[in-house]
């Protein structure tokens, strides 16, 4: 059994202590000390949000592709997803069906190509990996990409706007199905499969945008646009710094309680010494 708790009765009551000029002047000490502290937790709540929201990037205002990347670079984080230009051509032999792809909310496969990129909003003669359309289906995706390979005026230099996206790595194809089924968009899985790579591939894709350099690509192959998402910001909080404001508002509770804490030991010492006399009086 735990021993029990002495009780003290009679004066001074703990709340005649705490109201005694010195616990007073302790009390607006530790309510300082807590205010203070409660200002820091401010403080670090606003930069949890504030450093963040600096860190965000437009991704939604078009620039050149040399602006956002290089090929000898990965996609970082402020170039994924921006919108961005270039000029370049479709090498038509490059042509090729990527499945499964949802495209408004419906499953079906993309026809991607390969774009030999031209100075001076991006790297000349370099190879960038093109989501040019959707199509329902994959054997309408691959009668598109036939279309394609069959319109010379694919070949034609051209200024182009699109979506830059970071590759996806590669899916190894079922045991049934062809080796070559590409599932996803890898780069330099797509590299290997191309006619011809006499320069160096970027690493991330293009999601095209249906404009006047898209447009008749698009129709001439019968596919629709690719929906082009703009990324979701990143988290708004940086739960570090949170982490940090509630610490501080713990460290302003304990002035409190260190101060309530003192004033009690005081006022049971004041009540244990009453006691001694009385038992040295008897």
């Amino acid at each position: 059994m735990s021993p029990r708790r002495v009780e003290y009765l009679g004066e001074p009551t703990l709340a005649q202590v705490m109201r005694r000029p010195s616990w007073i002047l302790a009390l607006l000490l530790a309510l300082g000390i807590a205010v203070a502290f409660a200002a820091l937790a401010q403080w670090q709540a606003g930069i949890a949000v504030q450093s963040q929201q600096q860190e965000q990037v437009d991704t939604e205002s078009e620039r050149s592709l040399a602006s956002v990347t290089s090929f000898e670079q990965g996609v970082t984080d402020a170039g994924a997803g921006v919108v961005v230009r270039l000029g370049g051509r479709f090498v038509v032999d490059d042509f090729s069906v990527v499945a499964p792809r949802e495209n408004g909310g419906a499953t079906g496969a993309w026809v991607v190509g390969n774009v030999v990129t031209d100075g001076p909003d991006a790297e000349p003669g370099a190879h960038l990996a093109v989501a040019v359309g959707w199509a329902a289906t994959v054997a309408d995706a691959e009668r598109a990409a036939d279309a394609l390979a069959a319109e010379q005026a694919a070949a034609d230099a051209r200024e182009i706007t699109g979506r830059y996206m970071p590759p996806e790595g590669p899916r190894v194809p079922d045991a049934d199905e062809d080796p070559l089924t590409l599932r996803a968009m890898s780069p330099a899985a797509l590299a290997n499969i191309w006619s011809a790579v006499d320069g160096p591939v970027y690493s991330g894709y293009l999601v095209l945008h249906d404009d006047s350099g898209s447009a008749p690509l698009l129709d001439a192959a019968g596919l629709a646009p690719i929906d082009s998402v703009a990324p979701l910001p990143a988290d708004a909080v940086n739960w570090l710094n949170v982490f940090y404001a509630l610490e501080w508002l713990v460290f302003g509770g304990f002035a409190i309680f260190f101060w309530y804490r003192l004033a009690r030991d005081a006022w049971e010492k004041e009540h244990e010494m009453l006691l001694l006399e009385a038992e040295a009086d008897a």
